[in-house]
């Protein structure tokens, strides 16, 4: 037997009694089934573990397939009209990227993933994959992106694109808008055809893990019926290098998935070279998986080493697989059959005795399990039955497989482009009907060959079209079918627009106020997915454990530590919150899943992830913006923002530049409010645009709502009775004015910088006779962005009056220079300077973040109010409108270059 991958010396000293065990397991899944037969065993390895029988972990088995040739199922299918079909597809693909790849063209791509993998999809297109018609809703499948020619290939011969399209390869607008085909899989480029983004490396993994978590989410709560639908997600054994690859893989053991199969491609190549040359990737990854709790299952070799595999008595040959290492089984792929003969069955008298009736060239075909279609169906059909545990299929393939320009070669995957010679041996290898006067034809007349297409009413496409009735419409497809929500009216922002009255609120505090109204609302409430990266009491949200409760698929199986507390954790089935433990990509990738749901299901979910606003765009930028790519939406809370607000925390903990991160993200609208009420309408607002009926198509705008707030109380003014909320959403509205008289200025503040430029206004106008108006700036970011667009607006228009800006529009008229702070870098409030009129000056908290109190912080980085005096009154100086023995004057008083001087000022509340 094989323990660990190691032969055990346990010999069989009663077979008879073995055989009766065998037997008696047998009937007891036969007669009540897998899940029954699943808790036995459980119970009996638990039962071992108590009476000291020591029964070591099954990590990893012999190089071989999972499945014995006695255990495969039936296969249901026409075989050679399937091998057919992957032969069309294979050679479209390919085409596609050659053509791409023409002089004067050559834009790139990748020929060689889809042709190791072809058998994989194909036995999942014609077998497993549901469409969004099939009455349990359909499966999520996350396609690899490398592959994505071999997609389009398919949905060429389906109907589904035309045959200008594939030429059109990764030319997606130089020909007119949707006239071309992205380069992978990208929802937001080509929304009714992808559905899940998956080319950044890693992110396939822990994004489908959560997605068939969320499936179960969305099952336990009551809200859709899931139990259905199936998520696969293909991935390639290069990749598994990605931490985020196996980072997750422990959550969909432990919440036992069985609704997730992932299928990795293990074609032993890495873009450069081999995976892991000297050792066995596929043994690796069974390792991990099986450590981590997963069901696994090989599919090493394909039929024609049943019978070599049969003769093995003594295990010479299982052994030689379990020895040789991956950059050797590489060689022999590109090797002739003499050299295996020689190098892999040669070394022992009993290996060459199994082979002798074989001639070179069989040797040579001995096939790789991934491109065997009955071991393939085998393995995916295993899957699919499999109860209690998330499956991978570890499928050993040969890169670039029937293309003999390419297979197996280091190069493989850089290799872009075939000759006239190479299109001609790849033609002869899938026999197809196409004659060299036709490959030289289209050459002189596109410079590429020509796509195949067998005729709509070939048997071919007939029978593709049916099974792909049979299983629920195309794939990949994505539909939009849910409709704009009833949205909370006016009556749930009331509380934040009163404001605080005598009492200090952080604008965090605010917010979370604000969730739970929305969590009372009639029509939205349980459709939304509060989440945290285990930070729940931090932002003040254990308040919530006793009525939402955190999301557990086992409910809580312990006595709480705390439950004779008020506000004790719960968990339950149907409980609310996801609660993700220390991952801001789990949550990031909960917060994708449950954005999307309103396409994915036809369920619009209301994602509101909360988190340190430091660990959100820094240490998730990548997911956030697949999430963007997945066309999600949502809220996503950077909560104890700022540079000098979360005192005591330290370099790593300080955010001073999330805004400028989250720019980058066209999806991402982010604001930055400095009161209750500005929360209350930019929340609102957020509410309609996402799930009201804004959007191009009135049911939704595609973007996600990215807001920061603080954790420092400040007193919270009650909304004006002439609020400007246009101002408030399109980025700056007017606070105060000045009405003294004296020299101008004007002061801008954002988030809990705001009280600084109210301080000093204060301190301005009492010591200094200088007036100031106020501007309170919600978002720098759609202030710079609407200025850039009036730019481009003009520039596209020639001849036609000039838009302006929104910053040019409101500043216009101020006098005096206009001084700008933020608790952020001064790149921030910069993004606006090209469109301030007049004198401009910025402050900000340039530099790593440190642990110390708010007041030292803020005057070591020259932010706080005294800090706005003087540079105010340089600017006054600067334009001749005061002394400027003034302006020193004011900083020999404050000492706004010495932390010390503040040692005395004392802080309060909103510790982190």
């Amino acid at each position: 037997m094989i323990h660990e991958g190691l032969p055990t010396q346990l010999p069989d000293i009663d077979p008879d009694e073995t055989a009766d065990w065998l037997a008696s397991f047998d009937a007891l899944v036969d007669e009540r089934g897998r899940s029954r037969a699943r808790y036995m065993m459980l119970r009996l390895l638990e039962r071992a573990r108590e009476m000291q029988v020591g029964v070591p972990a099954l990590r990893s088995t012999d190089y071989i397939n999972t499945i014995p040739p006695e255990r495969e199922p039936w296969f249901p299918g026409d075989e050679e009209i399937e091998r057919r079909i992957r032969a069309f597809i294979r050679w479209n693909a390919a085409v596609m990227v050659s053509s791409a790849n023409r002089k004067g063209l050559e834009v790139g791509g990748h020929i060689a993933t889809y042709q190791s993998s072809a058998s994989l999809y194909e036995v999942g297109f014609n077998h497993f994959f549901r469409g969004k018609d099939h009455p349990g809703g359909g499966d999520q499948i996350y396609f690899q992106g490398h592959a994505s020619p071999g997609i389009y290939a398919r949905a060429f011969l389906e109907g589904r694109l035309e045959e200008e399209q594939l030429y059109r390869f990764r030319q997606e607008v130089q020909h007119g808008t949707g006239k071309g085909l992205s380069s992978y899989p990208h929802p937001r480029l080509m929304p009714d055809f992808w559905e899940f983004p998956t080319v950044s490396m890693g992110l396939t993994g822990i994004n489908s893990i959560y997605q068939a978590r969320f499936n179960r989410y969305l099952h336990n709560r009551g809200i859709k019926d899931t139990s259905d639908q199936h998520v696969w997600a293909f991935l390639g054994d290069g990749e598994m290098a990605e931490p985020e690859s196996l980072g997750a893989i422990r959550i969909a053991a432990r919440e036992e998935l069985d609704n997730l199969t992932w299928v990795i491609n293990c074609n032993l190549q890495q873009l450069d070279g081999p995976v892991t040359g000297n050792g066995k990737i596929i043994q690796e990854l069974e390792a991990n998986f099986r450590g981590a709790g997963w069901n696994v299952i090989k599919v090493v070799w394909g039929r024609e080493w049943d019978d070599l595999l049969a003769r093995d008595v003594n295990g010479v040959l299982v052994n030689k697989m379990n020895t040789t290492a991956d950059g050797d089984f590489q060689t022999y792929s590109v090797e002739d059959g003499a050299y295996t003969r020689e190098h892999f069955f040669g070394g022992d008298e009993r290996l060459r005795k199994m082979v002798e009736h074989m001639s070179d060239a069989q040797i040579a075909k001995l096939p790789r399990g991934g491109h065997d279609y009955r071991k393939v169906y085998a393995a995916f059909d295993a899957a699919t039955k499999h109860v209690g545990q998330p499956t991978v299929i570890l499928a050993k393939t040969v890169k670039g497989w029937t293309i003999d320009a390419l297979e197996g070669k280091n190069a493989t995957h850089q290799m872009k482009k075939l000759t006239p010679e190479d299109i001609k041996r790849f033609r002869d290898r899938l026999y197809l009907p196409i004659s060299d006067r036709d490959l030289e034809r289209s050459y002189e007349e596109t410079g590429a060959a020509p796509f195949f297409h067998p005729g709509a009413e070939s048997p071919e496409i007939q029978y593709m079209l049916e099974r792909r009735r049979q299983l629920g419409g195309s794939v990949p497809r994505r539909v939009q079918r849910s409709k704009p929500l009833t949205l909370p009216s006016d009556a749930a922002y009331k509380d934040l627009k009163q404001g605080g009255g005598k009492n200090k609120i952080a604008t965090t505090m605010a917010v979370v106020r604000l969730l739970k109204e929305w969590m009372r609302d009639p029509e939205i409430g349980k459709r939304l997915v509060p989440i945290a990266p285990d930070e729940y009491r931090t932002f003040g949200m254990d308040a919530m454990f006793p009525s939402a409760k955190v999301y557990n698929p086992a409910g809580q199986q312990y006595e709480s530590v705390d439950r004779k507390l008020l506000l004790s954790y719960k968990e339950s089935k149907q409980g609310q919150m996801l609660h993700e433990g220390i991952s801001e990509a789990g949550a990031v990738a909960s917060a994708t899943a449950a954005g999307s749901a309103y396409a994915t299901h036809g369920e619009p979910m209301i994602p509101f992830y909360i988190f340190y606003s430091m660990f959100g765009f820094q240490r998730t930028g990548d997911s956030i913006w697949a999430m963007a790519d997945q066309l999600s939406r949502g809220f996503l809370i950077g909560a104890t923002a700022g540079r000098t607000t979360l005192t005591g925390e330290g370099l790593q903990h300080a955010d001073g530049h999330s805004p400028l991160l989250a720019a980058t993200n066209p999806a991402v609208v982010h604001y930055d409010p400095a009161h209750a009420y500005e929360i209350a309408h930019i929340m609102q607002n957020g509410l309609e645009r996402m799930y009201g009926t804004g959007g191009p198509a009135g049911n939704g705008e595609n973007v996600i709502y990215y807001v920061t707030v603080y954790n420092e109380p400040v007193a919270q003014p009650a909304e004006p009775a002439d609020v400007d909320v246009e101002g408030i959403l399109k980025g700056m509205h007017q606070t105060a004015v000045a009405e003294g008289e004296g020299p101008r200025v004007t002061l801008l503040g954002s988030g809990v910088g705001y009280p600084w430029i109210e301080d000093a206004a204060r301190i301005l106008r009492e010591d200094w006779g200088v007036q100031a108006d106020l501007w309170s700036v919600t978002s720098w970011n759609e202030l710079a962005r609407d200025a850039v667009a009036a730019e481009e607006w003009n520039l596209l228009h020639p001849g036609e009056a000039p838009r302006t800006s929104y910053v040019e529009e409101r500043l216009v008229d101020v006098e005096g220079p206009v001084v700008a702070v933020s608790d952020y870098m001064r790149a921030v409030p910069l993004q606006i300077a090209r469109w301030v009129p007049g004198d401009y000056r910025v402050l900000g908290a340039d530099g790593f973040g440190f642990a110390d109190t708010r007041p030292a912080a803020r005057r070591f980085f020259h932010i706080d109010a005294q800090s706005v005096v003087v540079q105010a009154l340089q600017a006054l100086a600067d334009a001749g409108q005061i002394d400027p023995a003034q302006v020193e004057k004011a900083f020999n008083t404050y000492r706004i270059d010495d932390p010390t001087a503040v040692a005395d000022v004392q802080q309060e509340g909103g510790d982190a």
